[in-house]
């Protein structure tokens, strides 16, 4: 059984499992799935909990002594296993799989582990714990969804606020949930159970927010310029560095030439789509890149990535980061001539 992390409460109602994965790379909401799990365990008298930590060397018998082991007071109990991505090898496959074949009555195992990719879906383990436990699958919080996570999380301390201010502590925790949930549990502390108006929100806050430069790429896609500034300005305040920010980016232009190509020469947009594997959450942001440019366009873009990478290995002079700041911006969409100096300038700010 695979549910969502929203849904795991009320399996946890209905009956306990004997087998939980709680899979995915967000720690805040793994962790709380896994404590979800180990409360309700210990309501259903699995007062004893045995940790395996899965490093290399692991030794799988170590998991199979523990299954046929039987405490000397008749206790039960949790068997949490934390592996360190999302496959636990070949040993650990077949021993994962003997202990879903055969339960021991008085163990529930809990595992932690990385996102599912298909070829763990496929695999002969993961299909016997899919068939006796359940399979708790954690996905990032979206942007889009990040203001209404926000809001359930104040109502759940008791507070409410305005949009203006939702959306100011969405700007500032976006892409760090935990921050998130440690800054809504200061501003209880702060301001108890009241409404929250965007000033106490600016003064309270913090800005933790945490980018990829995949994300910065797809803002730009989506013609959003000021998410993907913003995003340039906090990949480099974390110290990424400029050539890792320009690969994404001439990887992601050179794409889309060859796309803008085939399109011109009459190729079908959906048939391109699928033969150069766009993911499905990303289709809408490529076919608007791919609307905004003609492939004359990504042309002209891809020689200033030539020239940004050129600046970087200091075969030219200039800030290669205000440089990647223009190519953001026009892959947004926006067309530089000499009058946005100073919009260049105003948004600059802080590089």
């Amino acid at each position: 059984m695979i549910l969502s992390g929203e849904q795991l409460a009320g399996q946890l109602a209905r009956n306990l499992a004997p087998i939980y994965l709680v899979a995915g790379d967000e720690p805040l909401q793994q962790m709380e799935a896994a404590d979800a799990v180990r409360h309700r365990a210990k309501e259903g008298g699995y007062a004893s909990r045995e940790v395996f930590r899965v490093e290399k060397g692991f030794d799988w018998g170590e998991l199979k002594a523990a299954a046929s082991m039987r405490s000397l007071f008749a206790e039960r109990r949790l068997i949490e296993l934390r592996l360190s991505g999302s496959k636990p090898g070949d040993k650990g496959g077949k021993a994962l799989r003997a202990w879903a074949e055969t339960p021991p009555e008085d163990c529930i195992l809990l595992i932690l582990g990385g996102k599912l990719d298909p070829a763990v879906r496929r695999s002969k383990w993961f299909q016997a714990l899919d068939k006796v436990g359940v399979v708790v699958q954690i996905w990032p919080v979206k942007p889009a969804e990040l203001p209404a996570w926000i809001e359930r999380r104040l109502l759940a301390k008791g507070q409410q606020a305005s949009s203006e201010a939702v959306s100011l502590l969405a700007e500032r925790v976006e892409g760090n949930l935990l921050a998130a949930a440690q800054e809504i549990e200061k501003l209880h502390m702060l301001y108890g159970e009241r409404r929250l108006e965007v000033e106490e929100i600016a003064t309270a806050v913090a800005d933790s927010a945490r980018f990829t430069v995949y994300e910065l790429v797809d803002s730009a896609l989506a013609g959003d310029e000021v998410r993907a500034v913003r995003i340039l300005r906090g990949l480099r305040s974390e110290g990424v560095e400029a050539v890792i920010v320009l690969w994404a980016l001439a990887r992601e232009i050179r794409l889309l030439e060859q796309m803008a190509v085939e399109l011109a020469c009459g190729a079908s947009l959906e048939q391109l789509l699928r033969r150069y594997r766009v993911w499905e959450q990303r289709k809408p942001v490529v076919r608007k890149g791919l609307q905004r440019h003609p492939f004359g366009r990504w042309q002209q873009l891809l020689r200033r990535a030539a020239r940004i990478d050129r600046l970087i290995k200091g075969v030219e002079k200039g800030n290669p980061w205000d440089e990647l700041l223009q190519l953001i911006l026009l892959v947004a969409g926006r067309r530089i001539f000499h009058g946005d100096i100073r919009y260049i300038a105003e948004v600059s700010t802080g590089f």
